[in-house]
């Protein structure tokens, strides 16, 4: 019987928990599957064991592993595979197989231009725009969001738009906040390319309510949207029929 293990990040923050399990329910519905169940890579429970024995338990002789992440780094290329691989000698009859990230998605820049569009405010050649990314010690990560900032930067018919990283990476974002508070924009749109929220939004806020610029316009992250909804859904669909061993790509 095939099961589906959604692995998120985990949080101290109760609501980025309510967000990551409210989006995956409204995933459920679309997969054609008996057994679906969400775990946690870290801080919150039920742990990725918790999560496999669960399915086990229920009858599942195939199990679907999706990171419920935005790009491929460190979680995704060691720290889930690393543990599922030593979970799974437990259960020697299951037969694993480990979905993608999102990655870079035209669909993904989309919702970054709806969440810049709710603020309701014109996108002009005087307007600022920064995209903020979670960032880690991957190289691919700072290639992948630079890539997403090119490409929202010719979906608004910006002037330009400039990434930064909120951890691991250069440049930061108070380097390039405060870079593009020198040329006097008259707005400047901060974009988290951020999934859920937690305690790097929570930095964010704190971060711009202190600077008391009324010109420095937050935007939301990138939560419920549909298009993510339907992204995830498209990622699982995809593992259930595609054989990607874990240790294909642990490295």
């Amino acid at each position: 019987m095939q099961g589906v293990l959604y692995i998120c990040h985990g949080s101290r923050v109760p609501g980025a928990l309510r967000e990551s399990a409210g989006l995956i329910r409204s995933v459920r519905d679309k997969i054609d599957v008996p057994l679906q169940e969400v775990c946690f890579l870290e801080i919150a429970a039920p742990d990725i064991q918790q999560g496999i024995a669960s399915l086990a338990d229920k009858g599942a002789t195939r199990i679907a592993i999706i990171p419920v992440l935005l790009l491929g780094a460190g979680h995704y290329y060691n720290d889930i595979p690393k543990t599922v691989r030593q979970v799974q000698q437990q259960y020697p009859h299951v037969h694993f197989t480990y979905g993608k990230p999102l990655g870079v998605q035209e669909r993904l820049v989309d919702v970054l231009a709806d969440r810049i569009h709710e603020i309701q405010a014109p996108v002009t050649r005087s307007t600022g725009i920064i995209l903020a990314g979670r960032g880690s010690r991957s190289p691919q990560t700072k290639r992948d969001i630079e890539k997403i900032a090119s490409m929202l930067e010719k979906r608004i018919n910006a002037q330009s738009v400039e990434p930064c990283f909120l951890a691991a990476c250069e440049p930061s974002f108070e380097e390039v906040l405060a870079s593009a508070l020198q040329k006097k924009f008259t707005h400047i749109f901060i974009v988290p390319y951020l999934w859920f929220t937690g305690f790097l939004m929570r930095d964010l806020k704190k971060k711009i309510a202190a600077l008391h610029d009324p010109t420095i316009i937050l935007c939301r992250h990138m939560g419920d949207h549909p298009s993510m909804k339907q992204a995830l859904a498209d990622r699982v669909n995809e593992t259930l029929v595609e054989e990607v061993p874990l240790w294909h790509l642990s490295r």
